[in-house]
Protein backbone atom coordinates (compact mmCIF):
# COMPACT_ATOMS: atom_id res chain seq x y z
CA UNK A 1 0.00 0.00 0.00
CA UNK A 2 1.93 2.97 -1.48
CA UNK A 3 0.07 7.23 -1.00
CA UNK A 4 0.87 9.37 -4.13
CA UNK A 5 -0.66 11.87 -1.67
CA UNK A 6 0.20 12.65 1.91
CA UNK A 7 -3.82 13.42 3.26
CA UNK A 8 -3.85 16.27 5.86
CA UNK A 9 -5.40 14.14 8.64
CA UNK A 10 -2.42 11.97 8.21
CA UNK A 11 -0.88 14.62 11.22
CA UNK A 12 -3.39 14.43 13.50
CA UNK A 13 -5.64 11.47 14.93
CA UNK A 14 -9.14 12.94 14.20
CA UNK A 15 -12.34 11.28 13.36
CA UNK A 16 -11.20 9.82 9.82
CA UNK A 17 -8.40 8.26 11.35
CA UNK A 18 -10.05 6.86 13.94
CA UNK A 19 -12.68 5.17 11.73
CA UNK A 20 -9.53 3.74 9.62
CA UNK A 21 -7.81 3.17 12.82
CA UNK A 22 -8.58 -1.00 12.85
CA UNK A 23 -7.02 -0.73 9.38
CA UNK A 24 -3.85 0.32 10.91
CA UNK A 25 -4.21 -1.58 13.52
CA UNK A 26 -4.20 -4.65 11.38
CA UNK A 27 -1.33 -3.50 9.22
CA UNK A 28 0.74 -2.78 11.64
CA UNK A 29 0.35 -6.55 13.08
CA UNK A 30 1.26 -7.98 9.44
CA UNK A 31 4.23 -6.29 9.46
CA UNK A 32 5.48 -6.78 12.84
CA UNK A 33 4.46 -10.81 11.53
CA UNK A 34 6.53 -10.23 8.72
CA UNK A 35 9.81 -8.59 10.11
CA UNK A 36 9.22 -11.69 13.23
CA UNK A 37 8.92 -14.01 10.19
CA UNK A 38 12.25 -12.98 8.24
CA UNK A 39 14.27 -12.99 12.10
CA UNK A 40 13.12 -16.94 12.77
CA UNK A 41 14.73 -17.82 9.52
CA UNK A 42 17.85 -15.02 9.20
CA UNK A 43 20.37 -17.89 9.69
CA UNK A 44 19.14 -19.62 6.68
CA UNK A 45 19.49 -17.17 4.15
CA UNK A 46 22.87 -16.46 2.06
CA UNK A 47 24.02 -13.00 2.75
CA UNK A 48 25.82 -10.67 0.14
CA UNK A 49 29.55 -10.71 -0.29
CA UNK A 50 30.10 -7.17 1.48
CA UNK A 51 28.86 -5.32 4.65
CA UNK A 52 25.09 -3.87 4.04
CA UNK A 53 23.71 -0.53 5.27
CA UNK A 54 20.20 0.51 4.65
CA UNK A 55 18.95 3.61 4.67
CA UNK A 56 14.98 3.80 4.90
CA UNK A 57 12.12 5.15 6.97
CA UNK A 58 8.65 3.53 8.28
CA UNK A 59 6.75 6.46 6.45
CA UNK A 60 5.11 6.52 3.09
CA UNK A 61 6.39 10.54 1.55
CA UNK A 62 9.20 12.12 1.02
CA UNK A 63 12.02 12.00 3.52
CA UNK A 64 15.30 13.17 1.80
CA UNK A 65 16.85 9.88 1.65
CA UNK A 66 18.06 9.77 -1.78
CA UNK A 67 20.48 12.42 -0.89
CA UNK A 68 21.07 11.45 2.21
CA UNK A 69 22.20 8.34 0.35
CA UNK A 70 24.51 10.01 -2.29
CA UNK A 71 26.35 11.93 1.11
CA UNK A 72 26.98 8.50 2.94
CA UNK A 73 28.03 7.13 -0.74
CA UNK A 74 30.69 10.19 -0.50
CA UNK A 75 31.39 9.62 3.22
CA UNK A 76 32.31 5.85 2.41
CA UNK A 77 34.57 7.02 -0.27
CA UNK A 78 36.64 9.24 2.06
CA UNK A 79 36.97 6.27 4.67
CA UNK A 80 38.52 4.48 1.58
CA UNK A 81 35.90 2.31 0.57
CA UNK A 82 34.28 1.22 -2.75
CA UNK A 83 30.40 1.84 -1.92
CA UNK A 84 27.63 1.01 -4.63
CA UNK A 85 24.24 1.28 -4.10
CA UNK A 86 20.98 -0.79 -4.44
CA UNK A 87 17.28 0.12 -4.82
CA UNK A 88 14.13 -0.76 -5.93
CA UNK A 89 14.03 1.33 -8.94
CA UNK A 90 10.17 2.34 -7.91
CA UNK A 91 8.10 3.51 -10.72
CA UNK A 92 10.37 2.08 -13.73
CA UNK A 93 9.51 -0.62 -15.76
CA UNK A 94 12.29 -3.18 -15.11
CA UNK A 95 11.23 -6.19 -14.40
CA UNK A 96 14.48 -8.05 -13.55
CA UNK A 97 17.49 -6.84 -12.03
CA UNK A 98 19.15 -4.13 -14.07
CA UNK A 99 22.16 -1.73 -14.32
CA UNK A 100 22.16 1.97 -13.97
CA UNK A 101 23.92 4.03 -15.76
CA UNK A 102 24.05 7.69 -16.09
CA UNK A 103 22.22 6.97 -19.42
CA UNK A 104 19.51 4.95 -18.13
CA UNK A 105 16.07 6.33 -18.92
CA UNK A 106 13.81 7.02 -15.37
CA UNK A 107 11.26 5.52 -16.60
CA UNK A 108 13.04 1.95 -17.08
CA UNK A 109 15.32 2.41 -13.75
CA UNK A 110 13.21 4.03 -11.29
CA UNK A 111 14.08 7.70 -11.34
CA UNK A 112 15.97 7.97 -7.56
CA UNK A 113 18.26 5.31 -9.28
CA UNK A 114 18.75 7.95 -12.26
CA UNK A 115 19.81 10.64 -10.08
CA UNK A 116 22.03 8.31 -7.39
CA UNK A 117 24.06 6.86 -10.45
CA UNK A 118 24.23 10.40 -12.01
CA UNK A 119 25.05 12.36 -8.75
CA UNK A 120 26.99 9.91 -6.43
CA UNK A 121 29.14 8.27 -9.72
CA UNK A 122 29.09 4.81 -8.30
CA UNK A 123 27.74 1.22 -9.69
CA UNK A 124 23.66 1.23 -9.06
CA UNK A 125 21.98 -1.86 -9.21
CA UNK A 126 17.84 -1.81 -9.41
CA UNK A 127 15.71 -5.08 -8.71
CA UNK A 128 12.14 -6.09 -7.03
CA UNK A 129 14.53 -8.56 -5.36
CA UNK A 130 17.29 -6.69 -3.30
CA UNK A 131 19.60 -9.79 -3.08
CA UNK A 132 19.64 -10.37 -6.31
CA UNK A 133 20.40 -6.97 -6.99
CA UNK A 134 23.27 -6.67 -3.90
CA UNK A 135 24.48 -10.05 -5.60
CA UNK A 136 24.18 -8.51 -9.43
CA UNK A 137 26.23 -5.53 -8.52
CA UNK A 138 28.92 -7.22 -6.63
CA UNK A 139 29.46 -9.76 -9.52
CA UNK A 140 29.91 -7.18 -11.91
CA UNK A 141 31.63 -4.43 -9.89
CA UNK A 142 34.58 -3.56 -7.63
CA UNK A 143 32.53 -2.85 -4.90
CA UNK A 144 33.12 -3.50 -1.09
CA UNK A 145 30.29 -1.71 0.85
CA UNK A 146 26.76 -2.07 -0.36
CA UNK A 147 23.69 0.84 0.43
CA UNK A 148 20.24 0.19 0.05
CA UNK A 149 18.31 3.14 -0.85
CA UNK A 150 15.38 2.15 0.91
CA UNK A 151 14.50 -1.36 1.68
CA UNK A 152 13.92 -0.82 5.88
CA UNK A 153 10.84 -3.26 5.25
CA UNK A 154 12.42 -5.97 2.83
CA UNK A 155 13.50 -8.15 5.09
CA UNK A 156 14.82 -10.49 2.76
CA UNK A 157 18.07 -8.49 2.56
CA UNK A 158 20.24 -9.18 5.08
CA UNK A 159 21.63 -6.02 6.71
CA UNK A 160 24.42 -4.84 8.63
CA UNK A 161 23.04 -1.61 9.84
CA UNK A 162 19.85 0.33 9.08
CA UNK A 163 19.43 4.38 9.24
CA UNK A 164 15.82 5.93 10.07
CA UNK A 165 15.14 9.15 8.17
CA UNK A 166 12.44 11.22 9.77
CA UNK A 167 10.92 14.30 8.55
CA UNK A 168 11.67 17.29 10.45
CA UNK A 169 8.08 19.01 9.43
CA UNK A 170 5.79 15.55 9.60
CA UNK A 171 7.72 13.74 11.84
CA UNK A 172 5.54 10.63 12.47
CA UNK A 173 2.54 11.83 11.66
CA UNK A 174 -0.43 11.00 14.04
CA UNK A 175 1.88 7.99 14.50
CA UNK A 176 -0.44 5.36 13.04
CA UNK A 177 0.28 3.09 10.70
CA UNK A 178 -1.18 2.89 6.99
CA UNK A 179 -4.43 3.86 5.95
CA UNK A 180 -5.50 5.39 9.28
CA UNK A 181 -2.22 7.16 9.24
CA UNK A 182 1.38 7.25 7.05
CA UNK A 183 3.52 4.88 8.79
CA UNK A 184 4.78 1.40 7.36
CA UNK A 185 5.51 0.07 10.10
CA UNK A 186 4.40 0.62 14.43
CA UNK A 187 6.96 3.43 16.20
CA UNK A 188 8.50 1.06 18.05
CA UNK A 189 10.10 -0.20 14.81
CA UNK A 190 13.08 2.58 15.28
CA UNK A 191 14.19 1.43 18.85
CA UNK A 192 16.05 -1.23 16.27
CA UNK A 193 17.62 1.09 14.08
CA UNK A 194 21.41 2.25 14.26
CA UNK A 195 20.45 5.79 13.66
CA UNK A 196 17.43 8.12 13.42
CA UNK A 197 18.43 10.52 11.90
CA UNK A 198 16.13 14.16 11.04
CA UNK A 199 15.78 15.90 7.65
CA UNK A 200 15.71 19.65 8.82
CA UNK A 201 14.06 20.32 12.16
CA UNK A 202 14.91 18.60 14.72
CA UNK A 203 12.79 15.51 15.87
CA UNK A 204 12.93 14.31 19.50
CA UNK A 205 13.50 10.69 18.37
CA UNK A 206 16.32 11.82 16.21
CA UNK A 207 20.48 10.85 17.04
CA UNK A 208 21.61 12.97 14.26
CA UNK A 209 20.26 15.25 11.92
CA UNK A 210 21.32 16.97 8.59
CA UNK A 211 19.76 19.64 6.25
CA UNK A 212 19.41 20.03 2.33
CA UNK A 213 21.15 22.57 0.90
CA UNK A 214 20.40 23.74 -2.67
CA UNK A 215 22.85 24.54 -4.82
CA UNK A 216 22.43 26.49 -8.63
CA UNK A 217 19.99 26.36 -11.01
CA UNK A 218 20.77 23.89 -13.89
CA UNK A 219 19.22 24.40 -17.40
CA UNK A 220 16.85 21.73 -18.63
CA UNK A 221 15.82 23.92 -22.08
CA UNK A 222 17.62 26.11 -24.06
CA UNK A 223 17.49 29.10 -22.37
CA UNK A 224 21.03 29.15 -20.56
CA UNK A 225 20.46 32.49 -17.88
CA UNK A 226 18.78 31.28 -14.68
CA UNK A 227 16.04 33.23 -13.32
CA UNK A 228 17.04 35.49 -10.56
CA UNK A 229 15.88 35.54 -7.12
CA UNK A 230 12.49 38.32 -6.91
CA UNK A 231 11.09 37.19 -9.43
CA UNK A 232 7.84 34.96 -10.09
CA UNK A 233 8.37 30.87 -11.18
CA UNK A 234 6.55 27.93 -11.46
CA UNK A 235 7.92 25.30 -9.30
CA UNK A 236 6.25 21.73 -10.29
CA UNK A 237 7.03 18.77 -7.90
CA UNK A 238 5.79 15.00 -7.95
CA UNK A 239 7.57 14.22 -4.66
CA UNK A 240 6.37 13.15 -1.61
CA UNK A 241 6.39 16.27 0.48
CA UNK A 242 6.14 19.33 -2.40
CA UNK A 243 5.41 21.98 0.13
CA UNK A 244 9.20 21.15 1.13
CA UNK A 245 10.68 22.13 -1.85
CA UNK A 246 8.28 25.23 -2.92
CA UNK A 247 9.51 26.98 0.49
CA UNK A 248 12.96 26.08 -0.45
CA UNK A 249 12.69 28.44 -3.45
CA UNK A 250 10.81 30.82 -1.51
CA UNK A 251 13.93 30.94 1.02
CA UNK A 252 15.72 31.44 -2.19
CA UNK A 253 13.81 34.56 -2.80
CA UNK A 254 11.46 33.38 -5.85
CA UNK A 255 7.85 34.04 -5.65
CA UNK A 256 6.72 30.66 -6.27
CA UNK A 257 3.38 29.57 -7.85
CA UNK A 258 3.36 25.95 -6.81
CA UNK A 259 1.73 23.12 -8.48
CA UNK A 260 1.89 19.68 -6.43
CA UNK A 261 1.99 16.23 -8.28
CA UNK A 262 1.25 12.90 -6.55
CA UNK A 263 4.61 11.19 -5.46
CA UNK A 264 6.63 9.48 -9.06
CA UNK A 265 4.30 11.53 -11.23
CA UNK A 266 4.51 10.26 -14.67
CA UNK A 267 5.23 14.15 -16.27
CA UNK A 268 3.55 14.42 -19.86
CA UNK A 269 4.30 17.94 -21.45
CA UNK A 270 1.02 19.63 -20.57
CA UNK A 271 1.95 19.45 -16.92
CA UNK A 272 5.02 21.75 -17.42
CA UNK A 273 3.32 24.50 -20.09
CA UNK A 274 1.61 27.05 -18.47
CA UNK A 275 0.07 30.17 -19.87
CA UNK A 276 2.76 32.61 -18.75
CA UNK A 277 6.25 32.84 -19.60
CA UNK A 278 7.95 32.18 -16.31
CA UNK A 279 10.36 30.06 -15.57
CA UNK A 280 9.48 26.52 -14.50
CA UNK A 281 11.79 24.78 -11.70
CA UNK A 282 11.49 21.04 -10.76
CA UNK A 283 13.60 19.13 -8.25
CA UNK A 284 16.28 16.93 -9.70
CA UNK A 285 14.32 13.88 -9.17
CA UNK A 286 11.30 14.85 -11.42
CA UNK A 287 13.89 16.71 -14.30
CA UNK A 288 15.47 13.26 -15.25
CA UNK A 289 11.91 12.43 -16.20
CA UNK A 290 11.55 15.50 -18.23
CA UNK A 291 14.60 15.90 -20.42
CA UNK A 292 12.43 15.16 -23.47
CA UNK A 293 9.51 17.38 -22.79
CA UNK A 294 10.82 20.19 -20.48
CA UNK A 295 9.86 23.94 -22.04
CA UNK A 296 12.95 25.95 -23.20
CA UNK A 297 12.98 28.15 -19.79
CA UNK A 298 13.02 25.16 -17.58
CA UNK A 299 15.65 24.38 -14.71
CA UNK A 300 16.36 21.94 -12.35
CA UNK A 301 17.68 22.76 -8.10
CA UNK A 302 19.67 20.02 -6.91
CA UNK A 303 20.42 19.37 -3.41
CA UNK A 304 22.81 17.58 -1.42
CA UNK A 305 22.24 16.31 1.84
CA UNK A 306 24.72 17.96 4.62
CA UNK A 307 24.90 16.32 7.96
CA UNK A 308 26.02 18.43 11.20
CA UNK A 309 29.53 17.57 12.59
CA UNK A 310 28.29 15.20 15.45
CA UNK A 311 26.20 13.34 12.81
CA UNK A 312 29.09 12.94 10.27
CA UNK A 313 30.66 11.27 12.56
CA UNK A 314 28.18 9.21 13.41
CA UNK A 315 27.52 8.26 9.68
CA UNK A 316 31.21 7.87 9.80
CA UNK A 317 31.01 5.27 12.34
CA UNK A 318 28.07 3.59 11.57
CA UNK A 319 30.19 2.56 8.45
CA UNK A 320 32.84 1.33 10.08
CA UNK A 321 30.52 -0.92 12.48
CA UNK A 322 28.86 -2.64 9.55
CA UNK A 323 31.80 -3.80 8.33
CA UNK A 324 32.82 -4.95 10.99
CA UNK A 325 29.69 -6.84 11.61
CA UNK A 326 29.97 -8.14 8.32
CA UNK A 327 33.64 -9.46 8.77
CA UNK A 328 32.87 -11.07 12.25
CA UNK A 329 29.73 -12.48 10.81
CA UNK A 330 27.77 -10.99 13.55
CA UNK A 331 23.86 -11.81 13.48
CA UNK A 332 21.76 -8.89 12.33
CA UNK A 333 18.26 -9.08 10.75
Amino acid sequence: MVARHYPAFWQQKGWQSGLLSPLGTLYGSLAQYRRDYYQRVAPKRSRPAAATIVVGNISVGGTGKTPLVNALVARAQMLGFRPGVILRGYAGKARTVTQVSAHSRADAVGDEALVIARRAQVPVVVGRRRVAAANQLLAHHNVNLIISDDGLQHYALPRDAEIAVIDGERGLGNARCLPAGPLRERPMRLNDVDLILCNGDHHPLCTGRFSLIPGPLEALGSVIEPPTPGMRIHAVAGIGHPERFFNTLRALGFTVDGHALGDHHDFRREDLIFADEQPVILTEKDAVKCADIAPANSWQLPVTAEPDTQTAGQLEALIKTAVVRYQHGEKRL
